[in-house]
């Protein structure tokens, strides 16, 4: 059994219109996949609405939670709010196709949408590239500010290259 098929959305079973499905994503969701993790104890709510048309079905993706990350300035820990939406066009072809990021082409037959891949990107998304611990952005010095200060080039410096 697919270690991901908890997260199969049955196209058949939709109404036409709205359908609204909400998952909360911990810790057992990223299990699952096979990467190098740097956060820690994530807690995200993924509200996904479907809106079923004839021939075709709508993904609309909203994420909004919270992960643990280490600060890259003092490598304390800190708690970090997040938030993504995406949307993507879902219907079908004559062989899977996701290429473009806003359309996904399914065989033709297809009964189901797996959408683990799509929640665990748009929350790998939000997750910011500096990680700065809330303090440092409200102005807070300490020994680690001194020695960035110290030895880090001039803002002149930077922008002349």
């Amino acid at each position: 059994m697919d270690k991901l098929s908890n997260y199969d959305i049955s196209l058949h079973s939709l109404k036409l219109g709205n359908n609204a499905i909400n998952l909360v994503i911990s810790q057992d969701f990223f299990d699952l996949f096979d990467f190098n993790q740097e956060f820690s104890d994530p807690n995200v709510n993924v509200n996904i609405n479907i809106v079923k048309h004839s021939s075709f079905f709508e993904l609309n993706m909203d994420t909004i939670g919270t992960v643990i990350l280490r600060c890259d300035i003092s490598d304390d820990e800190y708690e970090q709010q997040i938030k993504n939406s995406i949307k993507i066009l879902v219907k079908f072809g004559e062989e899977f196709n996701d290429e473009n990021e806003e359309i996904l082409v399914l065989p033709h037959g297809s009964h189901s949408l797996n959408i683990a891949q799509f929640a665990y990107e748009a929350i790998l998304l939000s997750i910011p590239m500096k990680r700065i611990h809330p303090r440092y952005l409200n102005g807070h010095e300490d020994k680690y500010t001194e020695l960035l200060d110290k030895y880090s080039l001039p803002n002149d410096s930077i922008s002349n290259n």
